[in-house]
């Protein structure tokens, strides 16, 4: 895990431990769960908001009248060379 051997994790832990106390780990974990609960429900949101505007875009230029109907050619064909 990040190159690092049990006895590095074992270290932070315990240095953890020493700074923050073991009442106090408890609730930071808990805190540190809700919070990447709550962002990855409003990534899911975004995400899913984006999804439904681009489908609602692609609906829209798909089904759109003006431009599926032929219009006329303007273009090089009208000018006379020379």
């Amino acid at each position: 895990m990040f190159g690092m051997g049990p006895w590095e994790l074992f270290l932070i832990f315990a240095v953890i431990l020493l700074l923050f106390g073991a009442k106090r780990l408890p609730e930071m974990a808990q805190g540190l769960g809700k919070g990447i609960k709550e962002f990855r429900k409003a990534m899911k949101e975004t995400t899913d908001e984006i999804k439904g505007s681009t489908d609602a875009a692609d609906f829209v230029e798909k089904n759109d009248p003006k431009k599926n109907a032929t219009q006329p050619r303007t273009g090089d064909s009208d000018k006379s060379h020379g």
